[in-house]
């Protein structure tokens, strides 16, 4: 009997071979819309120099691809119960894909950033929809192990981009930074029609356009006013306090409609009341925080302080790579089997405690000690994303998924904003006036001590997190 007993519980813990097909179809499409964000970004001085325009004007090269994602991001919800899951999945990728080409074929700096729009519009729709696709497939079941795979690209992208980026800039010339995303697009969308099931378009609501006044301004103003910060150096200017208090303002406008409407407001935010998802999301905003702000002062730490190039920086943060890719199965395990909650706290734990090398690093410290450091804060990093990600989703109805998968989006990537714009000012205000490499890095410990302590934060708050097996 006991022998059965273990048999069937195997057998339960298993992940269908249907949903694995499916998140395999999923992770092929969406990995392209992942790296294209940091591949492009160690390309804007090449860009800038090739069609002859000012930083100021090749900035916008990331900005629009950002600004048109967080556009589309809460139209997504609203556009999978009109068309289905797998046909809008097919149209975000094909729109992307599209983008992708026109970018390779820009002329001119200002035909890039609008061919980048065109592409921010497409990874917006794909961003929020993988994750609504595989938990709704996944009827609550083995969440942890489902997301383990489904964290793969999220938990790379902002480390291999880099890498990617360097090659091709070092190999070949700047238009394949985006013609490089059409091979994995293309097998992407062939998996895609194979192996996403059909499905009927789900509850049709009536467009909120109250709501998509407000809240798609809302995001795209806050954004916008955090990208300047680093740009203009502190928070101080005018173009990043007017979008910043105009986007908080509509956003907090958008809460009250919202409040009113219900599940008929283009975003429920009553789900916010479950205890699970609220914390979740205050927690994915610091990984943001932890994971992109981080990420901007490492290849900078490389390259200002141990005169590394890009290609170099790049390469030496391969190891955090390996460290997220060699704890995501076992905290996906571990998340099915005794909760998120403990997971989260000793992944930022060792986040926390990864970071503090940085911290106290000088010019002169060994490169090999920093890189084994690295691995061990990609295991940290990798172990955060399992627990977060699926206790977001713990005790949700099937037609509330969509809302949750857009929250916690938007709560990441506005933490990742909010991160490296604070960061920035931080490095910025700690390197003013050095004029030696020891005041320089140890400017950057100072910024490395901020990015521990938001970590520590957050480790804190896991403690919040739904504790026990969750699986049904």
């Amino acid at each position: 009997m006991s022998q059965r007993l273990a048999t069937d519980e195997r057998a339960s813990a298993a992940i269908d071979p249907e949903l694995k097909r499916l998140a395999t179809a999923i992770i092929v499409g969406a990995i392209a819309v992942i790296l294209d964000t940091t591949i492009v970004s160690v390309g804007l001085h090449e860009l800038g120099t090739s069609l002859h325009a000012s930083v100021s004007t090749i900035q916008w090269v990331s900005t629009a691809y950002l600004l048109a994602m967080f556009v589309t991001i809460p139209l997504s919800g609203w556009a999978q119960g009109r068309l289905g899951s797998k046909r809008l999945w097919i149209v975000g990728l094909s729109v992307f894909l599209l983008g992708s080409a026109l970018c390779a074929a820009a002329w001119d700096a200002t035909s890039l950033v609008a061919f980048r729009a065109i592409q921010g519009v497409g990874g917006g729709v794909l961003m929020p929809l993988m994750t609504t696709i595989l938990m709704q497939a996944a009827r609550g079941r083995n969440l942890g192990r489902l997301m383990a795979t489904v964290s793969l690209p999220a938990a790379l992208g902002p480390i291999l981009g880099p890498v990617v980026g360097g090659l091709i800039l070092h190999q070949l010339s700047w238009p394949w930074l985006f013609l490089v995303n059409l091979p994995l697009g293309a097998v992407g969308l062939v998996l895609a029609v194979r192996l996403i099931p059909r499905d009927l378009p789900g509850r049709r609501v009536p467009l909120d356009v109250v709501g998509v006044l407000l809240v798609s301004p809302g995001i795209v103003g806050v954004i916008f006013g955090l990208t300047q910060v680093g740009v203009l150096g502190g928070f101080g200017h005018s173009r990043v306090v007017v979008p910043l208090v105009a986007g908080l303002g509509l956003l907090a406008a958008f809460a009250v409609w919202a409040l009113r409407r219900g599940d008929r407001a283009l975003i429920d935010v009553r789900l916010l009341r479950h205890r699970a998802l609220g914390t979740s999301t205050v927690l994915l905003f610091l990984t943001g925080v932890a994971l992109y702000g981080a990420m901007l002062l490492l290849p900078l730490y490389w390259q200002q302080v141990r005169g590394e190039d890009a290609l170099g920086a790049g390469l030496l943060l391969v190891p955090q790579g390996i460290g997220a890719l060699a704890s995501r199965t076992l905290s996906g395990r571990l998340t099915d089997a005794i909760g998120g909650r403990w997971v989260a706290v000793g992944g930022f734990a060792v986040l926390a405690l990864a970071t503090v090398p940085f911290a106290l690093s000088t010019e002169h410290t060994s490169t090999w000690v920093l890189m084994t450091t690295l691995l061990v804060r990609g295991f940290g990093l990798g172990a955060v994303l399992i627990p977060l990600m699926t206790g977001a989703f713990v005790g949700l109805e099937h037609d509330e998924v969509p809302h949750a998968s857009i929250i916690t989006r938007v709560a990441q990537q506005v933490g990742g904003s909010f991160g490296t714009a604070v960061l920035a000012v931080i490095l910025v205000s700690a390197a003013a006036g050095a004029t030696s490499l020891t005041a320089l890095a140890a400017a950057f410990d100072t910024a490395f001590w901020w990015a521990t302590a938001f970590t520590v934060v957050a480790a804190g708050l896991s403690l919040l997190l739904p504790s026990g097996r969750r699986s049904a």
